[in-house]
């Protein structure tokens, strides 16, 4: 029976790791130990970063919306209730643009919220 070496597979998974570290700095691109390690962190990072993301920006509307709403004499907590006691269903990201770039049409979005509170 021949002895197999794993010389093409070995070859194969060098490059596809050194391709995936192309760009990194020092002996991070260059050798296949270390930079699999700064992948396979890399790709580790990545994935969290993509959970994380929705997190942030859900947490970036809430403080557009609690400052359009401070500015309208409610809180974030109080608009919020008040719109789903009305029965208004936008969303946080929608809420945040019209805070951003539609005053006139979140004041009147906060007048409907505070109707239902009072």
């Amino acid at each position: 029976m021949a002895r197999i070496k794993g010389a093409i597979g070995a070859k194969k998974r060098h490059k596809r790791v050194l391709k995936l570290a192309k760009g990194y700095r020092g002996a991070r691109s260059k050798q296949y130990r270390v930079a699999k390690q700064s992948v396979m962190r890399a790709l580790a990072s990545s994935y969290a970063g993509r959970k994380q993301r929705k997190r942030q920006f859900r947490q970036l509307w809430i403080a557009r919306i609690n400052a359009g709403a401070r500015m309208n004499d409610l809180s974030y907590s109080r608009l919020m209730h008040g719109l789903k006691l009305a029965g208004v269903e936008i969303n946080r990201k929608m809420l945040s643009e019209m805070a951003i770039s539609d005053p006139e049409g979140f004041a009147k979005v906060c007048e409907v919220a505070k109707a239902k509170i009072a």
